[in-house]
């Protein structure tokens, strides 16, 4: 009953700090970000099925803000990537949660290095390599899924198909019956979720993950949900998505829907969803504050490129600090 209740706290939280980031970037003081909505019962059902201590989450960029159970520094950290600040980036040791990523399907290679070094030491974790539909036609997809089979790597392939690859349906992505069947060329299980159940979610995650631990290799789950709204803050869903399909997927939001499942168990009620709002904003003020409060060098973003800067990158500094200091930047 907690976990249940657990659950859809973070799908709250998730959705109020989606909804927060939208309207600060539409106030220009946060950068481009990717709405959750529609994604949240997706990502909280797999992380409710992993063990934070040792399982490691490989996020895209709509990820984060439902990764509140591997703690209140991921929505701060990602509060600070989202305003521009270098420390965004720059998880804590200890916080197994890679920094977003959004060059499409180029966190999943990672994910099974990863998942091939815990097995190499022997360690009990697994690695969740979360990517959309429109990342499995990457050839880092196809790459890294057909390497993990082979090494039996500890690793789960977490596909959220949402219906939309930006404005790419389905139907353009591929000819498959479903993004599970690919599983089959890589030797692998395939499993098709309702991605609207956090409940249903973390049963096939708890499965995945089990058999990798097992040593009997990874898992490719696809979790079928409808994104609510806008892919970016750059993009335009009225331009590409029927008004009657988003009226019907926002009747099976989950963020609703599921709660209003608790009610009927007795686990939820008017008080609970206050609480749950409550301390998601409290949450979430904290770290929008500490994210605006945070200085800013405007050269900053220098610093990570190369090793050793180059001449190039050095004049461009230069450039940039004079007009900074003539007020012009």
């Amino acid at each position: 009953d907690a976990d249940l209740v657990g659950m859809a706290r973070t799908m709250i939280a998730a959705r109020i700090y989606s909804t927060r980031c939208f309207n600060l970037q539409r106030q220009g003081r946060l950068g481009t970000m990717a709405p959750v909505d529609g994604n949240e019962a997706v990502v909280v059902g797999a992380t409710y099925a992993l063990q934070p201590e040792h399982d490691w989450i490989f996020p895209q960029y709509r990820e984060q803000y439902a990764l509140g159970r591997y703690g209140d520094e991921v929505i701060r950290r990602h509060a600070l990537y989202l305003a521009g600040h270098p420390e965004g980036s720059n998880y804590p040791a200890g916080l197994n949660v890679f920094p977003c990523q959004i060059s499409l399907a180029a966190q999943i290679p990672h994910a099974v290095g990863l998942a091939w070094g815990l097995q190499r030491q022997g360690l009990p974790g697994v690695a969740v390599a979360c990517f959309g539909d429109g990342a499995s036609s990457e050839g880092d997809f196809y790459e890294a899924a057909n390497f993990a089979a082979v090494i039996n790597a500890p690793v789960v392939f977490l596909l959220t198909n949402n219906g939309w690859a930006i404005s790419t349906p389905t139907s353009r992505q591929t000819a498959a019956a479903t993004f599970a069947d690919k599983a089959a060329a890589f030797g692998m299980p395939g499993v098709r979720v309702d991605g609207r159940d956090p409940v249903a979610v973390w049963e096939v995650v708890t499965a995945a993950r089990a058999r990798a631990v097992a040593g009997q290799g990874p898992t490719l789950i696809e979790a079928v949900t409808q994104r609510l709204g806008h892919h970016t803050t750059a993009d335009d869903p009225t331009r590409y998505i029927p008004a009657e399909q988003l009226a019907a997927a926002r009747a099976a939001d989950p963020v609703v829907t599921f709660p209003a499942q608790l009610r009927e168990l007795g686990l939820w009620d008017d008080a609970e969803q206050a609480a749950a709002e409550a301390a998601a904003h409290g949450v979430i003020d904290d770290a929008v504050e500490r994210a605006l409060a945070t200085p800013l060098a405007p050269d900053a973003f220098f610093d990570h490129v190369y090793a050793e800067p180059t001449p190039r990158m050095q004049q461009q500094r230069a450039l940039l600090l004079d007009l900074e200091a003539q007020g012009l930047s």
